[in-house]
C-alpha cells in the first residue's frame, strides 16, 4: 500500500464533500452509499474512478450494521442524493451499498431495499472492508474496518477474498463507555470522542473497548500468516489505535489519514465495478 497516494485521496474527498470536482470529465456517475451507525456518507466517482462529489450526514438509523430506522434511513439518503444532483446538473442513477462481513442475506436486501427506494439503481453490495480494499490498493493482509456498530474483518491473498468476519463492536460501544465513565448522556460522549483536544485522554478510557477489538482479530486470524493489517473506519481514527493493535496482534498495523472516509469511497468504486 503506497499510503502516501492513499492519504492524498482521502484528503481530495474530504475536501470534495458538498462541494463538485471542476475538473471531472462527462460520463457514467456511480454512487457510494455507506450507512453506518454515527453517519451516512455518500461519494461519487466518474466512470474511471475519479472523485466527482460527496455528503456526510450524520444519522442513527443504523445500528450494529443492521438498519433500524429503514424509513428515516430512505430519507436522509434521498435528501442528499437529491442535493448532489443540484449540485452537480444531472442525475444519480447507479449506486451500491455496504454491509458488515457475515452478516444475514436479509442485511444485505435491507440495504438494497434503501438505496432503491431514495432513487438508486443498485448495480452492486459488497462487504465494508472488502470495499475499503478498493481504496486502499490491498492485496495481501487483512483490513479491519471499525465502524459505528461492529469490528469486520477481511482476509485477502492475491486479490481474492478468504474470509470474512463481524462482530458487534465498534465507536457505538466507546459511546456507552464514554457516557458511564463521565456520567453525560450518550450525544455529548460521541461529540467528546471527536474532541481532538481531549483524544489522548478518551483513548485511555477507551482502551478496554480497542483491547476488545483487537482481541477479536487475533481470535479471528488464529495461526493465519498475515503480513500487515490495515485499519479503516471511524471507530478507529483515535490516536494511538494503531499502536495498540500491533502489539497486541504482533502484527504490522497501518492505518490511513481520516480512516471514516475509505469505505465510502471504495464503495463508489465497488459500484463502477458493479456497474459495468
Amino acid at each position: 500500500m503506497d499510503m502516501e497516494k492513499v492519504n492524498e485521496r482521502i484528503l481530495a474527498f474530504e475536501g470534495l464533500i458538498g462541494k463538485v470536482n471542476p475538473v471531472i470529465p462527462s460520463g457514467e456517475l456511480y454512487t457510494g452509499v455507506d450507512l453506518g451507525t454515527a453517519s451516512i456518507v455518500l461519494c461519487v466517482v466518474d466512470e474511471a474512478g475519479n472523485l466527482v462529489t460527496g455528503a456526510f450526514q450524520r444519522g442513527t438509523a443504523v445500528r450494529d450494521g443492521i438498519v433500524v430506522d429503514f424509513v428515516g434511513a430512505v430519507d436522509t439518503v434521498r435528501r442528499m442524493k437529491r442535493e448532489l444532483e443540484q449540485l452537480l446538473g444531472r442525475p444519480l442513477v447507479k449506486g451500491a451499498g455496504a454491509i458488515p462481513p457475515g452478516v444475514s442475506e436479509g442485511s444485505a436486501k435491507i440495504v438494497r431495499n434503501v438505496l432503491e427506494a431514495a432513487g438508486f439503481t443498485v448495480v452492486n453490495i459488497v462487504d465494508e472492508p472488502t470495499a475499503a480494499a478498493q481504496v486502499l490498493e490491498v492485496t495481501e493482509g487483512a483490513v479491519v474496518d471499525i465502524g459505528g456498530g461492529t469490528t469486520g474483518i477481511s482476509i485477502l491473498k492475491d486479490e481474492e477474498v478468504l474470509d470474512t468476519y463481524d462482530e458487534a463492536t465498534g465507536g457505538h460501544h466507546m459511546n456507552l463507555v464514554i457516557s458511564g465513565s463521565y456520567g453525560i448522556p450518550y450525544e455529548e460522549a460521541e461529540a467528546l470522542k471527536c474532541s481532538l483536544e481531549r483524544q489522548g485522554e478518551i483513548y485511555h478510557v477507551v482502551l478496554p473497548v480497542i483491547d476488545k477489538m483487537a482481541r477479536i482479530v487475533k481470535t479471528f486470524l488464529g495461526e493465519r500468516a498475515v503480513e500487515a493489517v490495515y485499519l479503516v473506519g471511524g471507530g478507529s481514527a483515535l490516536p494511538g489505535f494503531e499502536e495498540y493493535f500491533a502489539a497486541a496482534l504482533g502484527i504490522r498495523t497501518l492505518k490511513p489519514y481520516n480512516p471514516m472516509l475509505v469505505t465510502p469511497m471504495g464503495i463508489a468504486l465497488c459500484a463502477r465495478k458493479g456497474g459495468g
